[in-house]
């Protein structure tokens, strides 16, 4: 043993399973970047090792060894290695763990949501409660009578909600429901690395097995990542297992795909084929031509056109006119909303509540949008758009008379491509178009509500002349240093 350390003890006796026979080696190079640094020592002749990502953490840990190998004169035990103090102290933590076991997972997270309905928005609670759902797939024992991957999902997202508590599930969900309370592991399982490579995967993949889209892996894994930090602060687990893991990237990036993008041309026809949609009584079309010039023209959300009122427009006789945009109405579910109502009310994303958004629209916006307030006055609590009963518009109405829309205004052939394919696809085309009209990307940013950073790395790729302004700007350097004519000199 020629790295040996000048230590080693052989004195006295030890009880059964423990030795005083202890030598400590020196630290030495493992060859891996991650943990570079190797600790060996050898109890009763059988060799230990531990390995450290520092040299300082390799030599506190030697340390630690050696104060109990000499000072305090400690036997170590021959299976673990480990000094006789650090065995009791394992085996009592072990005792004080089952005398006080685990929490279980579906108690932990209804208490967890609970705690956070009261400051959520409904989107929020919905969001949470999905990405908890995915994981609760990998957080249920499984058995041959197990309830299929979709209904333990639902009864999960249905018995987290803090209005459900106590209350009998639904008739479809009742097995499911039982099962997630009862066959789920407790939470401490989670330090398991099978357990948690399972929950890696529910988080990144749909239930069909194909990668999730990008924007569903970030809010699963941040509802994971903001209950596991909870559990850490409430004493439930010693650390959050996932900073240990190093995040993947899965599914699509938020870069805007130019295939969805309308030129002035198709955004006209889509217009104009919305208002064929549905018989003419009932105006089920062309109650939302201006819903849709909305998201075009000024590039709205729909949940931004959906809660706009009339006090919010103004709307000259001649000239540009201006939406101070107060209030949106997100699409979220009856039971994440405190009124009970499908549609939730909030303040515009990334404000303050009471916070307002002027965009000024162009007289071609001005002109619809009057037209369609002559036409169909306005709806309930003085909303600019409204269903034919004067309630709010709903996403499925919205996008039922989009994809209609779609197949009278585009060829055959482009019915079934990405272009125009969602009513958001038109707010991607007014952002685009107003910068390659050459809008200052702050002012594009402040008229739809994003950051600066938000709107460059979404839209970059959807700019056009970047590029020949660019090789415009090469030549004339390489023409001003004189490489244009070695270039001649070459070719002749």
């Amino acid at each position: 043993m020629s790295k040996a350390s000048e230590a080693g003890l052989t004195r006295g006796s030890a009880r059964p399973g423990f030795s005083l026979d202890i030598k400590l080696w020196k630290i030495s190079k493992t060859g891996r970047k991650s943990r570079p640094y190797r600790l060996r020592w050898v109890v009763a002749g059988r060799v230990h090792s531990d390995t450290f990502a520092t040299s300082a953490l390799a030599e506190s840990r030697r340390s630690e060894l050696w104060q109990a190998m000499n000072r305090r004169g400690e036997a170590f035990e021959i299976e673990s290695g480990l000094p006789e103090s650090e065995v009791r102290a394992a085996a009592e933590a072990a005792e004080a763990a089952d005398a006080e076991p685990s929490v279980r997972w579906f108690e932990f997270c209804r208490k967890y949501v609970a705690g956070r309905w009261r400051t959520g928005a409904a989107k929020t609670r919905e969001g949470m409660a999905d990405g908890l759902a995915a994981v609760t797939l990998a957080m249920v024992r499984r058995g041959d009578d197990a309830p299929d991957d979709e209904t333990l999902r639902l009864a999960f997202r249905w018995g987290v909600v803090p209005a459900n508590a106590g209350e009998e599930p639904p008739a479809e969900l009742k097995v499911a429901y039982d099962w997630v309370t009862s066959a789920d592991r407790p939470l401490g399982d989670l330090a398991d690395p099978e357990v948690f490579e399972d929950v890696l995967y529910r988080v990144s993949y749909k239930l069909d097995g194909t990668p999730a889209a990008g924007d569903t892996y970030k809010r699963r894994r941040r509802a994971l990542n903001t209950a596991l930090e909870h559990a850490v602060l409430v004493g439930e687990l010693p650390d959050n297992p996932l900073q240990r893991v190093r995040r993947k990237h899965v599914g699509a990036t938020d870069v805007v795909d130019r295939r969805v993008l309308v030129n002035a041309v198709q955004a006209r026809q889509l217009l104009t084929a919305v208002s064929y949609v549905g018989s003419w009584d009932r105006c089920r079309g062309r109650r939302l031509v201006a819903f849709y010039a909305a998201l075009y023209y000024a590039g709205l959300r729909p949940a931004e056109a959906v809660g706009l009122r009339r006090s919010d427009c103004h709307l000259p006789s001649t000239g540009w006119g201006t939406l101070a945009l107060r209030e949106t109405r997100p699409v979220s579910g009856k039971q994440w909303t405190d009124s009970g109502e499908r549609h939730d009310r909030r303040g515009l994303k990334a404000r303050e509540a009471t916070s307002d958004r002027p965009v000024p629209i162009p007289p071609v916006l001005v002109a619809i949008l009057q037209a369609h307030l002559k036409e169909f006055g306005t709806a309930k609590e003085g909303r600019v758009f409204g269903n034919e009963r004067g309630g709010v518009v709903g996403s499925s109405t919205y996008w039922r008379v989009w994809e209609e829309a779609r197949e009278y205004a585009l060829p055959p052939g482009r019915v079934a491509s990405p272009l125009a394919g969602r009513p958001y696809d038109l707010r991607h085309a007014c952002i685009t178009r107003w910068l390659n009209a050459g809008v200052p990307i702050a002012e594009v940013a402040r008229r739809v509500g994003n950051s600066p950073e938000v709107i460059h790395r979404r839209y970059h790729g959807c700019i056009d002349g970047h590029e020949e302004t660019a090789n415009l700007k090469i030549a004339k350097a390489l023409d001003e240093e004189g490489d244009t004519a070695w270039e001649g000199a070459v070719q002749s």
